[in-house]
């Protein structure tokens, strides 16, 4: 199944903060041998927010979305999640206990007794517990404030020491993919004198012949140890022994070409 992020804030947009979202799904998604299939930055706008879940949504795949579900004024993605999905928000119990659950915590924590409902500050928590009707619980180990599925679209605090355990919980829960031990996916040469368009078609040639195998290529023009130069590799494929094959091909004809071989990778 394919894997995609959204991530929703103006900061990430306007430079005021870098997403840590996306290079940690990935590193998630490697060790279950899956890779990060597309990413996705939304503004803090409720019409937009609506249109791409409406997106993610309906095309089936599973799909992390970070940040925006609390509270405050330009948190809009619990009311987006439920007009993508066409669905009542709603107060869910279950939310909600576990608010009350951490803000009794809290008080205590401070010497102080638990918060009265009327209490503005513990309304507006409770707001957090207002969710998409059939919204399903993601538990926030640090907080036990939840985060909540619709569909395979899974909803996650912008904090990523919040949002990157619940992520792993989503993959293992949800999807049943757990860390594995390292494999092989991809096998590249980093290789000089030669440029892409020359080496399009020993591309296509190596796909041609190997059926399920990925040749990529990345041209680097100031590469800190080679210069100018292109990584050529090959990537998926049915087993470890087609990559091999299709690996040794792609390094033959690079030779055959004339190309200098400067190194190989593997990862």
């Amino acid at each position: 199944m394919p894997f995609g992020l959204i991530v929703f804030g103006d900061e990430l947009l306007s430079g005021k903060r870098q997403d840590a979202h996306a290079p940690k799904l990935i590193e998630l998604l490697a060790e279950r041998g899956e890779e990060l299939a597309w990413a996705r930055y939304v503004r803090d706008d409720r019409a937009a927010q609506a249109a791409a879940l409406r997106q993610a949504l309906a095309s089936g795949e599973g799909v992390m979305a970070c940040g925006g579900i609390g509270a405050t004024p330009d948190d809009h993605t619990r009311q987006a999640a439920a007009l993508a999905a066409g669905r009542p928000l709603q107060a869910h119990p279950e939310a909600q206990a576990l608010i009350w659950q951490r803000a009794r915590e809290m008080a205590a924590e401070r010497g102080l007794p638990p918060p009265s409902p009327q209490n503005p500050d513990m309304q507006r928590r409770l707001e957090m517990g207002v969710l998409p009707a059939g919204a399903r619980l993601i538990p926030n180990p640090y907080t036990r404030i939840a985060g909540f599925s619709l569909g395979r679209v899974h909803f996650l605090p912008g904090f990523p020491v919040m949002a990157h355990p619940m992520m792993a919980w989503v993959l293992e829960q949800e999807y049943g993919l757990w860390p594995r031990p390292a494999e092989v996916r991809e096998r590249s040469l980093v290789v000089q004198g030669a440029y892409e368009a020359q080496l399009t078609p020993l591309m296509e040639g190596i796909e041609a012949e190997f059926p399920g195998i990925k040749v990529f290529s990345l041209p680097s023009v100031d590469h800190p140890s080679w210069g100018r130069c292109i990584e050529l590799g090959v990537k998926a494929g049915s087993g470890d022994g087609q990559r091999q094959a299709a690996f040794a091909a792609l390094r033959q004809r690079l030779h055959d070409f004339g190309a200098f071989i400067c190194t190989e990778m593997v990862r």
